[in-house]
């Protein structure tokens, strides 16, 4: 392929070129914008280089919501093109395209990304901590996710985006069978993104064991931390494997290896294994933190202390060192032999068991409670029917056996959905509501919260559950078309009317955000949900050094206590606080990442060059580099104290 024919979409159509006008304007729009309020140095001053958690937190969350849009539209044109029979609406290789995108977008650039928003913003507060314990490294870790995301979306507009799908398997993602460049975006996307994810695991791991609260031990973190840090623990031990899996396959494409050709000693099934050794533990690091914004939510609006706490932990114990040993359940159908089918079908089965503990702790919870039907608290208790059918789906698939007939069919789309939208995309949303008010100062308009919850939930029923029927019937997943004949197109036609729906319920939550923006009161107090975790404890917005006087834990729920049982959360005067200063340095060496990982794609050797002795340069930089800090002095604190209504006691 000649140089400048690499920078074209291969299979252009009007739709790209609609995308790319209006991507042209959209950038235009907000340059223009910027320029006209005169905020570019607000934006570089108070974002663009803060190391801050919460803005960081808040800036992921940004993100992810521009991610849920860009998937969520992919979704849509998917149910458009299958709704009737023989629809022309996409070709076969532009419905290639949009899968692939839809699947890495939403796992990769969405749903991790507002997992460790609100990790950023939620377990420094929950463990009574000033920040992470790394800042400057945690803003990198961000701009590094945002650099990998751009580099992937560009793809869709130069070049061509990926056509192997969101898995990527070999011998379809080679040059043989995807000559353009769209593979290579997917290999450097996610490598950049890969690092930035691997270095958040690092950072919050440190956090978790090093900077609690005195008194905070193990055994008294709120359920939400806990599950940050097994994640945490996850993502440390998986994505060193996916990262050495694309770089193989950088090489495999780029350089001419054959680590999974299918001629000259490679081997396709190795990328399978390698990609679900590290997919079957994302799954999880995408739950985890999950149910432990569930449990915080469950106990708040019960008015219950969570049921069973020990045994919540063991469970997410023992989820976390399962979830490494079922990878080949992905596969069952790809030769492997009855004995290893049995035994990881056996381990499949296994996971299970602590599911449904928390399962059943949930339930617990709520018996006897006094629940308030929240937003939040919908999305939780929506959460539990929904994500048990796809457990139960999920049994049904680690049956070998029995994998032969559902393997590759709607069936297993419909499965996977069941589980991530319940589990992880409704625990995003009643997150984001729950902790809003503490991000902002300002709830979500309930109303129109619990309307976008029954959108969300009676669309998403309508959306998957005919894949269920459709999938046994015989429809294969990834098939642009089907025929008349094949009688699918009713319940295809119902799925789509489902998706509708769901953008009906995502529409809802971008209106709320702006309604209450506009017109919600700003007088909530610092505990508008009578909460009983220490983040709460508090004010409305949090000020830059979370608290005032570090607080004093005695139990798991040290600010129920602090309420209910007079326990003295706060001791002595008010100090100095030590604070980090902010850095241009991580938004520049991720710019230099996304001109790395661009240049390599199109193999512009000089790019690659210039960026890569940049960013050795900013890490030489770095390593003698004086920076102290600043401090936030007593004064000041009682100044913003005051502001906000008393200092800590």
């Amino acid at each position: 392929m000649e140089f400048f024919e690499r920078f074209a979409v291969p299979h252009p159509s009007p739709l790209i070129y609609g995308s790319m006008v209006a991507i042209g304007l959209t950038f235009i729009a907000i340059i223009a914008g910027i320029t006209y309020f005169k905020k570019w140095g607000y934006l570089w001053r108070e974002w663009l280089t803060t190391v801050d958690h919460k803005r960081i937190g808040i800036m992921y969350i940004i993100s992810a919501l521009l991610m849920f849009f860009r998937g969520g539209a992919d979704a849509v044109m998917m149910r458009l093109q299958t709704a009737v029979p023989d629809n022309t609406f996409l070709d076969a290789q532009h419905y290639n395209e949009v899968f692939t995108t839809h699947g890495v977008v939403m796992i990769f650039f969405m749903a991790m990304a507002f997992i460790i928003g609100l990790m950023n913003f939620v377990v420094p507060l929950q463990i009574g901590a000033r920040d992470v314990a790394f800042p400057r490294l945690n803003a990198i870790s961000f701009w590094l996710y945002f650099a990998g995301a751009m580099l992937f979306n560009l793809s869709f507009v130069i070049g061509g985006s990926p056509d192997a799908a969101w898995t990527n398997y070999y011998p379809l993602a080679s040059n043989e069978f995807s000559p353009s460049v769209g593979v290579n975006y997917y290999n450097w996307a996610l490598q950049i993104s890969g690092i930035g994810t691997l270095l958040t695991g690092i950072n919050f791991i440190a956090t978790i064991l090093k900077m609690r609260a005195p008194g905070m031990n193990l055994m008294k973190m709120p359920m939400f931390t806990w599950t940050a840090l097994i994640t945490n623990l996850i993502i440390v031990f998986a994505f060193p494997v996916l990262t050495i899996a694309l770089l193989m396959g950088t090489l495999d494409r780029q350089f001419g290896t054959n680590f999974f050709t299918t001629t000259a000693g490679g081997m396709d099934m190795m990328w399978a294994n390698l990609f679900w050794f590290w997919g079957h533990p994302e799954v999880y690091i995408l739950i985890l933190p999950a149910f432990g914004i569930y449990s915080e939510i469950i106990s708040t609006f019960s008015q219950r202390n969570l049921y069973g706490y020990k045994s919540m932990v063991g469970s997410i114990v023992i989820i976390s060192t399962l979830s490494f040993l079922v990878w080949v359940h992905h596969f069952f159908t790809m030769g492997q032999g009855a004995l290893t089918n049995s035994i990881f079908s056996i381990t499949t089965m296994a996971i299970a068991v602590p599911t449904g503990i928390k399962i059943f702790n949930w339930l617990l919870t709520m018996w006897k409670g006094k629940i308030r039907i929240t937003t939040p608290m919908l999305y939780s208790i929506g959460f539990i029917p929904l994500f048990t059918i796809g457990g139960v789906t999920g049994v049904m698939l680690a049956m070998a056996s029995a994998d032969y007939q559902y393997h590759n069919t709607m069936f297993l789309v419909a499965h996977f959905h069941n589980t991530i939208i319940p589990g992880v995309v409704f625990a995003m949303i009643a997150g984001l509501t729950y902790w809003w008010p503490k991000m902002f100062g300002f709830m979500l308009n309930e109303r129109i919260g619990k309307g976008s919850f029954w959108f969300m939930a009676i669309g998403f029923c309508l959306t998957f559950f005919p894949m269920y029927i459709t999938g046994l019937d015989g429809q294969a997943r990834r098939m642009y078309t089907y025929s008349e004949a094949s009688g699918f197109g009713p319940l295809n036609m119902l799925s789509f009317f489902g998706a509708g729906l769901m953008a009906i319920g995502f529409i809802l939550i971008v209106y709320n955000i702006y309604y209450s923006f506009r017109y919600a009161p700003r007088n909530v107090g610092d505990d508008p949900w009578n909460a009983r975790s220490l983040e709460w404890a508090t004010h409305n917005p949090v000020p830059e050094y979370n608290f005032a006087i570090t607080p004093q834990v005695n139990s798991s729920e040290a600010f129920w206590d602090y309420k209910k049982n007079g326990h003295q959360l706060f001791k002595g005067g008010l100090k100095d606080i030590h604070m980090p200063n902010n850095s241009g340095a991580p938004i520049i060496m991720a710019g230099l990442f996304f001109i790395f990982g661009f240049s390599f794609v199109f193999y512009i050797w000089a790019g690659v060059i210039i960026s890569g002795i940049g960013i050795l340069a900013c890490l030489v930089y770095r390593s003698f580099e004086k920076d102290d800090g600043r401090h936030i002095h007593v004064q000041e604190i009682k100044e913003t104290e005051e502001k906000f209504g008393g200092a800590n006691k």
